[in-house]
């Protein structure tokens, strides 16, 4: 039987946040799931909402109900049942509706910083094709009625156009089977974290998914202490959480450090998750008892870095990839019209 496709983050964002507030409302989860089945149209989403109401009729608790569906995350399950068991399943609700939307606005974030050089790539190749293709062959007609031959750069740039046209079929099928294998690559796990390996050592994009793992890092410890959940059991749920090799190794330490008996400041600093400002934020927020609030805090401030950092990358982009369409576009326009111009300026 093949694994279930999980519901997106924006789903269980959407799903947790609706639920907090039923259960808020001193509404239990079985009565709960079939108000949110009237509200929803969808008809997969009410043949979910009506499997987990059946579940908790049934006498299963709210997070097996959840796995019994094999939509959600193992950490949702986990957060909800220590929830459950806490008596603040609400609380741990919202934490996780926060968290998913957060994680949703920096996948669309990525994906829009994306989409922008992918759409001007796509430009740049068709206005270049078409001029090696379609133009520069009128202007070897006009050179060839003249007596006279173009440069040695546009008569090369004419034969890629003839090659160009002559196994067009062969080249949109190679450039379809790229984009196909990218694509499926970006859905899958070991694709994802194959391109993020690249990104991640890549000059321009290497901060910015540093600053995305050490704010998924912050915001997952708070959504474990916010459930209750003990630091070690924390760590462990984090490092599934980041998607980051290199945070992954920061959080082992983390762990080898605590089981040294080092509290978490200590532990956090000595693997450098943290800016040392962070550290220190969080070394006050220990002693105070508020350690799950300062993680929040540096979450927040983590998500206002990443955006910024993207919008940066996105400033640096755009002009670009401009300028290389105006050069690559005018030298090809000058390979030919230089020599023309010349051309008719002999014969005036």
């Amino acid at each position: 039987m093949s694994k279930k496709q999980l519901l997106s983050n924006e789903e269980i964002a959407s799903f947790c946040g609706q639920t907090a507030l039923i259960i808020k409302a001193g509404i239990g989860p079985a009565e709960g799931m079939e108000i949110l089945k009237q509200d929803t149209h969808d008809p997969k989403g009410q043949e979910l909402l009506s499997r987990i109401s059946d579940s908790c009729r049934r006498g299963s608790s709210f997070h097996e109900a959840l796995l019994e569906t094999g939509l959600f995350p193992d950490y949702v399950i986990k957060l909800i049942a220590l929830g459950e068991e806490s008596g603040n399943t609400d609380d741990v609700l919202t934490s996780l509706s926060e968290y998913y939307e957060r994680e949703q606005t920096i996948a669309d974030s990525i994906k829009s910083a994306v989409t922008y050089p992918f759409i001007m790539i796509a430009m740049m190749f068709l206005v270049i094709v078409v001029l090696i293709v379609k133009v520069l062959p009128i202007f070897a007609q006009v050179f060839e009625q003249l007596g006279t031959q173009m440069s040695p750069f546009a008569t090369s740039l004419l034969a890629a156009g003839n090659t160009l046209s002559r196994y067009s079929l062969i080249l949109t099928l190679v450039f379809l089977v790229i984009v196909t294998v990218f694509v499926f690559m970006y859905k899958s796990p070991a694709g994802r974290t194959r391109i993020q390996r690249f990104l991640t050592g890549f000059p321009l994009t290497s901060g910015f998914y540093e600053k995305v793992a050490a704010g998924r890092f912050a915001s997952g410890m708070y959504l474990a202490f916010t459930s209750g959940m003990d630091t070690y059991k924390g760590l462990d749920m984090v490092a599934d959480l980041v998607e980051n090799e290199e945070m992954s190794k920061k959080i082992e330490l983390c762990k080898e450090e605590i089981e040294k008996d080092a509290n978490l400041p200590e532990a956090l600093a000595s693997a450098q998750i943290f800016s040392s400002l962070y550290s220190r934020m969080i070394a006050v927020g220990f002693r105070s008892g508020s350690v799950d609030l300062v993680l929040k805090k540096i979450s927040e401030k983590y998500d206002e870095e990443t955006q910024k950092q993207l919008d940066h990358i996105i400033s640096i982009i755009e002009p670009t990839l401009v300028i290389l369409l105006s050069l690559v576009v005018g030298l090809i326009l000058m390979s030919v019209l230089l020599p023309l111009m010349g051309i008719m300026s002999s014969i005036g």
